[in-house]
């Protein structure tokens, strides 16, 4: 039996699974020293970020959903592989890769590439569209002539798609995400408190005091410098604060996500309506997001468990359940929209 690895690579984390559903979730992102040797990768990288002296770069490959840096990526890839099953030598292996939709043919065949060109010597290759296993990951059977509406919030893109029999009916990504809700943050926190934070900071605040509908006013302690003085600083940012510096954003994905309902046909938008709208990625845990789109769209909301990895979790779905043999595709089989 072939060894079997599912992979989703996110802007901001690198997803890996094994048919015995091990996951793998870390940082996607490398640290070289000297232009040319590795030093770090995945979250022990991520802890050097923005930390680093001047001969080491810390870099993110990936960027909105798109590899845009392959040399680094392959590298990262075998990193990751050899994690994954510690250092042992494993034979045939057959890689799913999640692609996303909305980009070009040549970006998505990119990250077919990337696995068939890698260290990892691979003996086949299929790739899975994004949504397609990011709803299986859900529990969702997609192979049904019923619409299904996924929403993936993910690091810089937000996917959203409406799915019917194993297929993309309508699809449309966003360029928001997690990434300018922090940028957002950080402007925010600068003009109200004269404070210059860094980006990790930024997404701490996000997670203990971001919010998508307003509530009571918290606080928490946001460490940088001080503009006027130049100094080290820790000042109690408030919870206010962070809801105005992300609402907007929030808004233009609500706005996304009316215009794609506003376009799906009408037998489908039924099905839309009785089952409601599935949110993943790692963005859609947001406090409250599910009250948001309650109110703006009057649509049941189901935040799938796990968000992050349920499009990894998908692909092993794809590998074991017979149903889903006809959705996974190589791009010799056909030629990528």
């Amino acid at each position: 039996m072939s060894n079997v690895y599912g992979i989703d690579i996110g802007t901001s984390n690198f997803k890996m699974c094994t048919k015995d559903n091990e996951i793998l979730n870390e940082k996607n992102i490398i640290a070289i020293v000297n232009k040319n040797e590795l030093l770090a990768f995945g979250d022990e990288a991520y802890e050097m970020y923005e930390k680093t002296p001047e001969n080491i770069e810390v870099s993110f490959p990936v960027k909105f959903g798109v590899i845009a840096d392959i040399e680094n990526m392959q590298t990262l890839l075998y990193s990751f592989y050899e994690k994954i099953n510690k250092e042992k030598k494993t034979g045939n292996t057959e890689f799913y890769i999640a692609v996303p939709t909305d980009v070009t043919e040549v970006e998505k065949r990119a990250f077919y590439e990337l696995v068939v060109e890698s260290k990892v010597k691979a003996k086949n290759v299929f790739v899975v569209d994004k949504p397609v296993a990011d709803a299986i990951g859900a529990g969702i059977d997609v192979t049904k002539s019923k619409g299904v509406m996924v929403v993936n919030i993910g690091a810089e893109t937000t996917e959203i798609s409406v799915l019917s029999l194993g297929g993309i009916v309508i699809s449309k990504s966003v360029k928001i995400g997690g990434n300018k809700l922090d940028e957002c943050i950080i402007s925010a926190v600068r003009k109200a408190y004269n404070l210059v934070i860094g980006s990790k900071t930024a997404e701490g605040l996000k997670k203990e005091l971001g919010s998508a509908v307003k509530t009571e006013e918290k606080f928490a302690p946001g460490f940088g410098r001080n503009i006027l003085s130049g100094l080290p600083v820790s000042v109690q940012i408030s919870s206010d604060v962070i809801y105005d510096a992300i609402v907007d954003s929030l808004h233009s994905i609500m706005d996304s996500i009316k215009v794609i309902l506003e376009r799906t046909p009408p037998e489908l938008a039924a099905d839309i309506i009785k089952d409601g709208v599935y949110f993943t990625g790692g963005t859609s845990m947001i406090n409250n997001l599910e009250d948001f789109i309650k109110s703006e769209t009057n649509l049941n909301v189901t935040i799938v468990e796990n968000p992050s990895e349920s499009v990894v979790r998908g692909l092993m779905g794809v590998v074991t359940n017979p149903d889903f043999a006809k959705i996974p595709y190589t791009p010799q089989d056909r030629t990528f929209e």
